[in-house]
């Protein structure tokens, strides 16, 4: 096959990566409640009924006053605990949960579910973030004066009212329901609808929580999901990090609940929902007949229905010593308060897509930008123009090929190759993403530019794109740019 020309190596641009988020393990077992809870259109009244007899009940509204106005659409307080009494011994010591649970919120978010029912809109916020307590009584019985603290102290010293007073005092936002979630709610949540699948381009290994995975497609159960969302020591970003797995995770999670059939199955539904609220707590207006309205309001609910971002923090986000409380996090007041503006406005948080003609199909999603990879084609067969027809349509899906596909000498190639140098691997599954079937072969010093040598199998390019950088002002993104493709 002849030789292209040297071409000076340079290596793709790296995808920017998204926004941080701060949301930890809870994230994911309190959306696995609200797929559940919201997404199951067309299940009867007896299906629900009596399910909200095992949910623990809590009132966090008692006593409040000067509570924010009420706005359109609904918000649910999703409170995630590192409670794990019901963890047996065997998970324990498997899946590294010992040591002792602090009593506090793990993870805080606020879910909008939009008053047309076409929208949830999930708004982590940072258990670190500062934030002042007011006067109360802790549930011990002692009196506190107001004081500086950590918003996940909340729940430590005053349960869930104490918490959901200081959430809307921050946010402006007020909380329709409160649901608490955890460990085991995670695990039960996952095992229930089958496992989810979750797709890294790199391997990721964290030896406090004992996750260890290859690069590539893993189908994980509720033991291995919880090591995934629990681990910060996988490299320098350490909480920024996990966010992002985190919301990766629930957008997996929201993907298998609504592509399994769970939702339309009532037996199935049942089961799982039962799984779920056998470890939840609640407030006593959430129960079966809520869950009816909402599943009725909520029909062809799917990961592009919803939207995550996190509160917008303060200068570059990597937080402030506090005397007292150690490293917090601080809001950048103008963000947040136009943040929750949306969230009470029911607007979305996304920007507005294009509109999509019927039967449109996205492209893949590849981590590395097709515009950055720089491919020669070869035409493998004897067949006249396979080579332009593969340039073109290449090209056409946004890589930068040459323009002038080469021959190769010998028999028909079969099987449709990608050569590439081991320097440039994360362009080269890009690239062989676009051509399903394709080999994969490492030619070391082979340089920058990657060689597809087209075989008698080819049929098509399939369309891929690069991970969208989040848009609009709060770096929201929905859930199906997260998905594995």
């Amino acid at each position: 096959m002849p030789t292209p020309p040297r071409t000076t190596p340079r290596r793709p641009a790296t995808p920017r990566p998204a926004p941080p988020r701060r949301p930890r393990w809870g994230k994911r077992t309190a959306t696995a409640l609200s797929v559940l809870v919201l997404g199951a259109g067309g299940i009867g009244h007896a299906v629900v009924t009596g399910l909200d007899t095992g949910i623990g009940r809590v009132d966090p509204f008692k006593d409040m006053k000067n509570r924010p106005n009420a706005g359109r659409g609904l918000n649910l307080l999703l409170v995630g605990t590192d409670s794990r009494d019901k963890i047996t011994e065997e998970e324990r010591q498997k899946y590294r949960l010992g040591g002792a649970p602090c009593h506090c919120t793990d993870t805080i978010m606020l879910v909008h579910l939009s008053e047309d029912g076409r929208r949830a809109s999930v708004v982590s916020l940072p258990r670190d973030s500062y934030t002042e307590l007011p006067e109360h009584t802790d549930t011990g019985g002692k009196h506190h004066a107001a004081h500086p603290a950590k918003l996940n102290a909340a729940y430590a010293e005053g349960g869930p009212g104490l918490t959901v007073s200081t959430v809307e005092r921050m946010t402006g936002v007020k909380i329709s329901h409160y649901l608490e979630v955890d460990f085991t709610a995670f695990m039960k949540t996952v095992d229930a609808i089958g496992g989810v699948e979750i797709c890294t381009a790199k391997p990721m290994k964290d030896t406090y929580t004992g996750l260890d995975l290859a690069a590539g497609t893993h189908r994980m159960n509720g033991g291995e999901a919880l090591q995934y969302v629990r681990s910060r020591h996988i490299d320098g970003a350490a909480d920024l990090g996990r966010m992002q797995r985190q919301q990766r995770f629930v957008a997996a999670l929201i993907h298998r609940a609504a592509g399994s059939g769970v939702l339309l199955n009532p037996v199935r539904f049942k089961e799982v929902t039962a799984t779920v609220l056998a470890s939840v707590r609640a407030d006593a207006g959430f129960g079966a007949e809520q869950m009816l309205a909402l599943n009725e309001a909520m029909r062809g609910f799917s990961p592009a229905s919803s939207e995550f971002t996190s509160v917008p923090l303060a200068g570059d986000g990597s937080g402030v010593t506090v005397k007292g409380l150690g490293s917090t996090v601080k809001w950048d007041p103008g963000k947040s308060a136009r943040l929750f503006r949306a969230l009470r406005d029911d607007k979305p948080l996304t920007a507005a897509r294009e509109p999509r003609e019927p039967g449109h199909r996205e492209p893949r999603t590849v981590e590395v930008n097709p515009h950055e990879i720089k491919v020669q084609v070869y035409n493998g067969t004897t067949a006249d123009g396979l080579g332009k027809r593969v340039d073109d349509a290449l090209r056409a899906t946004g890589f930068d090929t040459t323009r002038a596909p080469l021959g190769s000498d010998g028999p028909d190639t079969h099987r449709t190759v990608v050569m590439y140098d081991p320097r440039w691997d994360r362009s080269a599954k890009s690239l062989a993403a676009a051509l399903p079937g394709s080999e994969l072969r490492a030619v070391k010093q082979q340089g920058a530019t990657l060689k597809v040598l087209a075989g008698t199998d080819y049929k098509a390019v399939t369309p891929v794109r690069a991970r969208e950088t989040p848009k609009g002002e709060f770096g929201a993104t929905t859930g199906d740019e997260a998905v594995c493709a």
